[in-house]
């Protein structure tokens, strides 16, 4: 759900610090009423959330914390809902093997042994199973929708606890009965993906072996029913998300005045690196630009870019915890496809005029095969780069039959592949400023998209990849920038007063 009040093109570089105020006010606006809240947070009647809240530190209480990290568990969870379409609920099970495993085996063990031995009693006590009964009938009814009155009057009639007490006081109870209604009822209220397992229920002498099948069951049910709310409250949370997460982390930034550290620094050094790269150009004859005339939204898209190169051993800005996973796996696939665009290439050059599209397509899928899972530890590219530049030579000798590259040659190109790994790689470096520009790009163009930008040269063999990576990390950012719009406003507030003040001082000094 990216917003689109993004400048155009054209103006990028020629922003004042005057957009701050902007940039604030763009990012908490969305495309379209159905894709955002109608109001934008920097209206009057939502102020008190639109900037965030400076406060000096204070030692937070316990009370704080804890609802610091349900305020973040909540917002977690809902923007994983919408941004995951595969997202589901799945019932956890400990490990076996593991001491939580055992425990709790033992622990059900011990419950159902229990169970069984007062049943066996003369006469058979029914205090415990009345109990399961009772939670039984909680389950069943948790599971109907409002308006099925009739069922309900009906479930709670038969299962009564208090006449089911009665009738095991007379030994009149008749266990068998109960457990075929509520696998009756069951088998009309599950999901289809639940027949099967409702259909091997039983109601068989054997009642505990019936209440704890029929307990499984029904665990596999309410995970069922979470998922399907989820789906449901999924439309609602897409048009109000960007107000929850909003709010959400202001409350969070209230609570720990110190949320935003890692954000700052990571901001910080976006605006310094932006800072450095126009005296380059200054200092080689271009106009200069000053640190006040740098554009926030410049600056943050290319924070944003750097951030598919930066090492995650270090702090993730706060504000992007909630797609964390979703960036670490555009990194790594990034990473992969820079290794593919660079064998390409050096494959190209080193065939010349007889290599063809068709060849390097097939270049690629092989690379690809090759190249699978090279950001795992358990991984050496070394190795899978010497046995990708091995195949590409068997590949190259097929397909030029009559003039096989020579001994001097292979060697050639399997160096040149397998050089990839070390630092200050031309070809590497090349690539990844082209990918960088063209993800910049990607970045400035308003939502929807009308068009994709061109790929420069060297990465026509990855395009598709490159298109992947560009509509899914825009979506990303934009999304991104639309909730914490008023929090990065704010920090380029700072940020650009303090260094026009030192600016300043320095100056009359």
């Amino acid at each position: 759900m990216p917003f689109s009040d993004e400048k155009p093109l054209g103006n990028e570089d020629q922003l004042s610090d005057s957009d701050t105020s902007q940039l604030s006010e763009s990012m908490a606006c969305s495309s379209s009423d159905s894709d955002s809240p109608r109001e934008s947070f920097t209206s009057d009647s939502s102020s008190k959330h639109a900037s965030p809240v400076s406060s000096p530190p204070k030692p937070a209480t316990l009370d704080e914390m804890m609802s610091t990290t349900r305020n973040l568990s909540n917002l977690l969870l809902a923007h994983e809902i919408v941004a995951n379409e595969n997202f589901h609920m799945n019932s956890i099970e400990p490990p076996k093997n593991s001491l939580e495993g055992r425990v709790k085996q033992i622990v059900h063990k011990a419950f159902w042994d229990s169970l069984e031995s007062e049943l066996k009693k003369d006469p058979p006590q029914y205090e415990h199973a009345i109990k399961l009964f009772d939670e039984i009938k909680e389950i069943l009814l948790s599971f109907l929708t409002p308006g099925t009155n009739r069922l309900r009057t009906q479930i709670c009639e038969v299962l009564d606890v208090e006449l089911i007490r009665q009738q095991s006081e007379h030994n009149t109870v008749d266990i068998l009965k109960l457990g075929s209604y509520i696998i009756n009822i069951m088998a009309k209220l599950c999901a289809p993906i639940r027949d099967d397992d409702v259909k091997k229920l039983k109601a068989s002498g054997d009642i505990v072996e019936m209440l704890r099948d029929v307990f499984h069951v029904l665990d596999l049910m309410k995970m069922d029913m979470v998922n399907y709310t989820i789906q449901n409250i999924r439309p609602q949370l897409q048009r109000q998300l960007a107000e929850y997460e909003r709010v959400k982390f202001q409350e969070i930034l209230e609570k720990s005045p110190d949320a935003l550290n890692q954000t700052i620094e990571w901001i910080r050094q976006s605006l310094e690196a932006a800072t450095e790269e126009r005296s380059q150009k200054s200092s080689s004859g271009e106009n200069g630009v000053t640190m006040e005339s740098l554009s926030p939204t410049l600056v943050l898209n290319s924070g944003f870019v750097k951030l598919l190169h930066m090492d995650y051993n270090h702090a993730v800005p706060e504000t992007l915890l909630t797609d964390d996973l979703r960036i670490q796996e555009l990194k790594y696939k990034l990473h992969q496809v820079k290794l593919l665009a660079c064998v390409c290439l050096i494959t190209q050059n080193s065939l010349g005029s007889v290599c063809t599209t068709k060849f390097i397509e097939q270049v690629k899928e092989i690379a690809a095969i090759l190249l699978q899972g090279i950001n795992l530890q358990t991984i050496n590219l070394k190795e899978s780069l010497i046995g990708l530049s091995t195949k590409i030579c068997f590949e190259v000798n097929k397909l030029l039959i009559d003039s096989a590259l020579s001994t001097e040659a292979q060697t050639i190109l399997t160096g040149q592949i397998c050089s990839l790994t070390e630092k200050d790689h031309p070809i590497y470096n090349l690539i990844e400023k082209r990918i960088d520009e063209y993800l910049t790009t990607f970045l400035r163009l308003p939502y929807p998209y009308k068009h994709v930008p061109i790929l420069p040269g060297g990465l026509t063999s990855v395009h598709k990849e490159m298109e992947f990576i560009g509509f899914h990390y825009s979506n990303i950012v934009n999304f991104n920038k639309q909730v914490h719009g008023p929090f990065y406003a704010n920090i380029f507030r700072k940020l650009l007063f303090s260094e026009a003040q030192v600016g300043k001082a320095e100056t009359l000094s």
